[in-house]
């Protein structure tokens, strides 16, 4: 064996030893998780994200925005074609009953269930008329577009409901004009991305390593949130700046087990904007393959449906408001073979236990809302690293083909109640996910994962394995 041959698995050992080394102090902390507070889970996340940032090598981009990433004109062309799509494979080694946390005894032993799906199959189609003026679009098959199917409704103790959606959906998740002034000064009109929290900012495929989109911030807030309104963006040096005005979230989609994640759907042919929304996000680009994000929300969530009848003087929830407050950090970390993400996301939803309430209430037949509880707060920490192993072979390297080995590590809770609401600890979750993923071009990665999802001690923890391929790019 060669000098060389020696210093390439020495090195390759030491990137190993330094993932190892991350998710080593993660996993004692999941060890300690039954009974970690939050502060706790904090620190352990800072202190993960002070570890990857002490990764240096040479500089490589970071991120690009979803919401740009549509109508990247290609070769100067006035239309432009793209798309992305991810195909997933996964079983799971734990109960599918909808009893399984209300009963965890007694489903312990269930068998486990696997699923194949199409989560998602987008296709990007945008058109420059010149002048500034400009049209993007995005149109995303989920699950196989649209089909009649049956589920189990767990809030209605598995009662199964005839659903002409969850067969799968058909969204317009972008369909925007846009105005463009200066590279400082853009307005766009129409449906759009609502950046908030690392996943919705940057949601294609191949923006995470996980088969599936991260799971923290998928569970507590819309994903992909889109959203009808104004938006005014731009780029000055560094920094990429957005602001949105949008129609408001609906508290009667809200529930215990998604926090305010329903709340930017509709029920309804066209979508309520009784109230408003405000988001905004920055992101600052260091330096070459470091980017740093804020981002949050606020907004009325309650009467904003339909009809609006419990609005008025004298109606028992007239003054119930539903203040929603959303802010989120993340940052991108791509440089000398590494790839590090992390997101920190925290919830506020004001006048929680009244919204559940007025929910648990609305017996009328056919009512769309969830007749669950919601929590006052929901959180959500997530990181991610990953080391590129054919960085270390130039002919690999040369060729654009990569292989990164990853580990991931994540904590969430959809409700955190108020003092006066009862408590469901299964909402308090922790999930680590470790494998790989494989590009043999840079439009594609093919994808394997095992995962362990950690619920509290009185609940079946829930592990999985996945495999999945995905694609990403412009046709032209």
């Amino acid at each position: 064996m060669s000098v060389f041959h020696v210093l390439v698995v020495i090195k390759c050992f030491y990137r190993f030893l330094s993932i190892a080394n991350i998710f080593g102090v993660l996993y004692l902390c999941i060890g300690q998780s039954r009974k970690c507070n939050m502060k706790n889970r904090l620190t352990t996340f800072l202190s993960v994200c002070g570890v990857a940032f002490c990764l240096t090598a040479a500089d490589l981009h970071a991120q690009t925005s979803a919401a740009d990433s549509v109508y990247q004109h290609k070769g100067g062309n006035r239309l432009s074609i793209g798309g992305y799509a991810d195909i997933a494979l996964t079983r799971n080694f734990y109960s599918d009953n909808v009893y399984r946390y209300s009963n965890p005894s007694q489903h312990k032993d269930d068998p486990g269930h696997g699923r194949f799906d199409i989560p998602h199959a987008v296709i990007y189609l945008s058109y420059d008329f010149g002048k500034g003026w400009t049209m993007s679009s995005e149109i995303e098959f989920e699950h196989g577009g649209a089909g009649g199917a049956v589920e189990q409704e767990f809030e209605e103790a598995g009662e199964w409901e005839q659903e002409t959606e969850k067969g799968g959906e058909v969204e317009l998740e972008q369909l925007w004009i846009q105005k463009s002034f200066a590279p400082w000064a853009n307005v766009r009109v129409g449906h759009f991305v609502v950046p908030v929290g690392l996943t919705n900012a940057h949601h294609e495929p191949l923006n995470y390593f996980t088969v599936y989109r991260p799971e923290g911030e998928g569970t507590i807030l819309p994903c992909t949130w889109h959203d009808t309104g104004i938006s005014f963006w731009g780029r000055a040096g560094k920094f990429r700046y957005e602001a949105q005005l949008v129609a408001g979230l609906d508290a009667f989609l809200f529930d215990r087990d998604t926090w305010i994640q329903g709340g930017a759907g509709t029920p309804f042919e066209f979508k309520v904007a009784n109230k408003y929304g405000f988001a905004g996000r920055l992101d600052y680009y260091a330096m070459q393959g470091l980017r740093f994000g804020l981002s949050g929300y606020y907004g009325r969530s309650m009467h904003n449906t339909y009809p609006n009848d419990k609005e008025g003087e004298g109606k028992p929830y007239d003054k119930v408001k539903g203040e929603v407050v959303v802010g989120a950090f993340d940052f991108t970390l791509n440089r000398g073979g590494w790839i590090v993400r992390g997101n920190a996301d925290y919830g506020y939803l004001g006048d929680a236990a009244k919204i559940s309430e007025a929910k648990i209430n609305a017996t009328a037949s056919g009512s769309p809302a969830k007749k669950s509880r919601v929590g006052k707060n929901a959180v959500a920490l997530g990181i991610e690293a990953g080391y590129d192993l054919f960085s270390l072979s130039t002919k690999l390297r040369n060729d654009n083909q990569k292989f990164y080995i990853f580990g991931r590590y994540e904590y969430y809770d959809s409700y955190v109640p108020e003092k006066n609401q009862p408590e469901y600890a299964y909402t308090d979750k922790q999930r680590i996910a470790a494998g790989f993923n494989y590009y043999p071009i840079p439009q594609i990665a093919v994808k394997g994962e095992y995962s362990h999802r950690f619920l509290k001690s009185a609940y079946n923890d829930e592990p999985s394995i996945s495999i999945g391929i995905a694609y990403q790019g412009f046709f032209m």
